[in-house]
């Protein structure tokens, strides 16, 4: 084998291996940054006219700062991102990048400065590479928009790769980067890294800065609710990630920092394990079983003390349809402007009862919700993150599902609140309405908690399948410690068929 080949050979190598361990790789002068960055640019070129994930390069850009990295290297410099290709969602700012969200009023949109976040990452050493494609407003589990078109999923291009952090976990699991940065507040970290079977993690809230990200630009305060995140090929590199993103607030800095306490446990038969794969006053869909019950089995085989819900004291559970019934509420209410609400939505409002307080009249209300009772549901939630706080003195963490089916074919239909999608039963297949795709997905929001996705292998149509682990707040290290240890025993990351390299290191 000559030296060129055995060059082509170690490249192959890193392309589906963690950001850990290319920057090992970079460190030990196996490789230049240059070149990682090169076939990183090959393999987007490669792939991407049917993905459609990276929607936004600068390929001079990015080839100034692999060579600057390439001399920090040289000079002795170690950081941990030094020399590794990211990308970032189209969201955030990044110099010189349009940040639109998809919508075509802000395709000139150029940001001036990174995002904190983004920044943080470039400051570690990462290589922006370029930004992953969005769903308009950020406002679907599908992304595609007039501006960049549509990402296709790496396993089957005629599904999603999910919402709003689509074209991310599209990059990752095609082998481009080991690493992307996230926006989620209804599952759009989470259920993407599910739809492409590669890990994702919805911080606490309030933990890394959301400055920089949406439009318009120059907003202050954070969209209620919002929180941003890593999406990784290994638990590890969630971590990794994690660590760099904390206390990127300049008025925070001047008083306080988050100093997050350590995982709980360093051996999976140490956790205290609460399942739940069935919402209440919902029947359980056979993804929904399989997911759970082979979670399950894993960690039994392991030793871990696994409790259902009819095994707990009563009113130890938070009353979950009812915390639903709170986050439609707050999220609805979330924007300054939001989008106006389709007629038959306005035919569904001005029918309600006034003593109606189900989830979906929460949702219709919510766009014009009054101070008084935003208050009040405010109250509500921070009721229950002290609610949970106490049922985290006898579990450490809760696994559940992330959505009710894997990724779906695409489905562009207007308005989307009225689309339904596929899901399978054990009496058969019936629709499922967009709108009750994201009771898993909000469960950790509205009270801020923890929460990382993590693959769990293939289901029988050969898509990956993923569950959740929902943890105390301000404690992710553990949820992200639960996830890395299945994953030392079980694996983690698969490659989807066609795209080349090797598993991930």
């Amino acid at each position: 084998m000559t030296t060129q080949d055995l060059h082509h050979t170690l490249l192959d190598s890193l392309t589906f291996a963690s950001a850990r361990a290319q920057a090992e790789a970079l460190a030990a002068g196996r490789v230049s940054a240059v070149d990682l960055l090169e076939h990183v640019l090959a393999r987007i070129s490669r792939f991407d006219n049917d993905l459609n994930a990276v929607v936004a390069r600068d390929d001079e850009a990015s080839r100034a700062a692999a060579r600057e990295a390439d001399a920090a290297l040289a000079r002795g410099e170690r950081r941990p991102l030094l020399g590794v290709p990211i990308t970032v969602k189209e969201s955030f700012d990044v110099a010189g990048y349009v940040t639109s969200s998809g919508n075509p009023d802000y395709a000139n949109n150029v940001a001036e400065q990174d995002s904190p976040a983004v920044a943080a990452l470039r400051g570690a050493g990462a290589v922006i590479v370029g930004k992953s494609n969005v769903p308009l407003a950020l406002a679907d589990l599908q992304s595609y928009n007039a501006i960049y078109g549509v990402s296709n999923n790496p396993w089957d291009t005629t599904r999603t790769p999910g919402g709003s952090s689509g074209g991310s976990a599209a990059a990752l699991a095609a082998g481009y980067v080991a690493l992307e940065l996230g926006t989620d507040i209804g599952g759009s970290i989470r259920i993407p890294a599910h739809f492409n079977g590669v890990y994702g993690h919805k911080p606490t809230a309030g933990l890394v800065a959301l400055r920089g990200t949406g439009v318009p630009s120059g907003r202050l305060a954070d969209r209620d609710l919002a929180v941003a995140g890593p999406l990784a090929r290994t638990a590890s590199d969630l971590g990794l990630a994690l660590d760099l993103l904390l206390n990127l607030e300049p008025l925070a800095a001047k008083a306080w920092k988050a100093t997050l306490p350590p995982a709980r446990h360093t051996r999976l038969s140490d956790f205290r394990v609460l399942v739940i794969d069935q919402w209440p006053g919902s029947e359980r869909s056979l993804h929904e079983a399989l997911v759970v019950e082979r979670v399950v089995e894993r960690l039994r085989t392991q030793g871990v003390k696994v409790t259902r819900p009819p095994e707990l004291p009563q009113g130890l559970l938070p009353d979950l349809a009812q915390s639903h019934r709170v986050y439609r509420s707050l999220l609805g209410s979330s924007l300054a402007t939001p989008p106006a609400l389709s007629k038959s939505a306005q035919k569904r409002l001005e029918a309600l009862s006034p003593d109606d307080d189900s989830a979906d009249a929460a949702w219709l209300r919510a766009p014009t919700l009054r101070h008084s009772e935003w208050l009040k549901d405010n109250e509500r939630r921070v009721a229950l993150r002290h609610q949970w706080e106490r049922f985290f003195e006898h579990f450490d963490v809760v696994v559940t599902p992330v959505a009710p089916l894997p990724a779906f074919r695409h489905n562009h239909a207007e308005p989307k609140d009225e689309r339904t999608y596929p899901v399978a039963f054990e009496n058969g297949t019936r629709e499922v309405r967009f709108l009750d795709l994201f009771h898993w997905a909000g469960l950790p929001v509205l009270p801020g908690l923890p929460a990382t996705s993590f693959p769990v292998g293939l289901d029988e149509a050969g898509l990956p399948v993923s569950a959740q682990a929902v943890g105390p707040y301000l404690e992710d290290r553990t949820t992200i410690a639960f996830a890395e240890l299945l994953e030392q025993v079980y694996g983690g990351f698969i490659a989807p068929p066609g795209f080349g390299g090797s598993s991930p290191a």
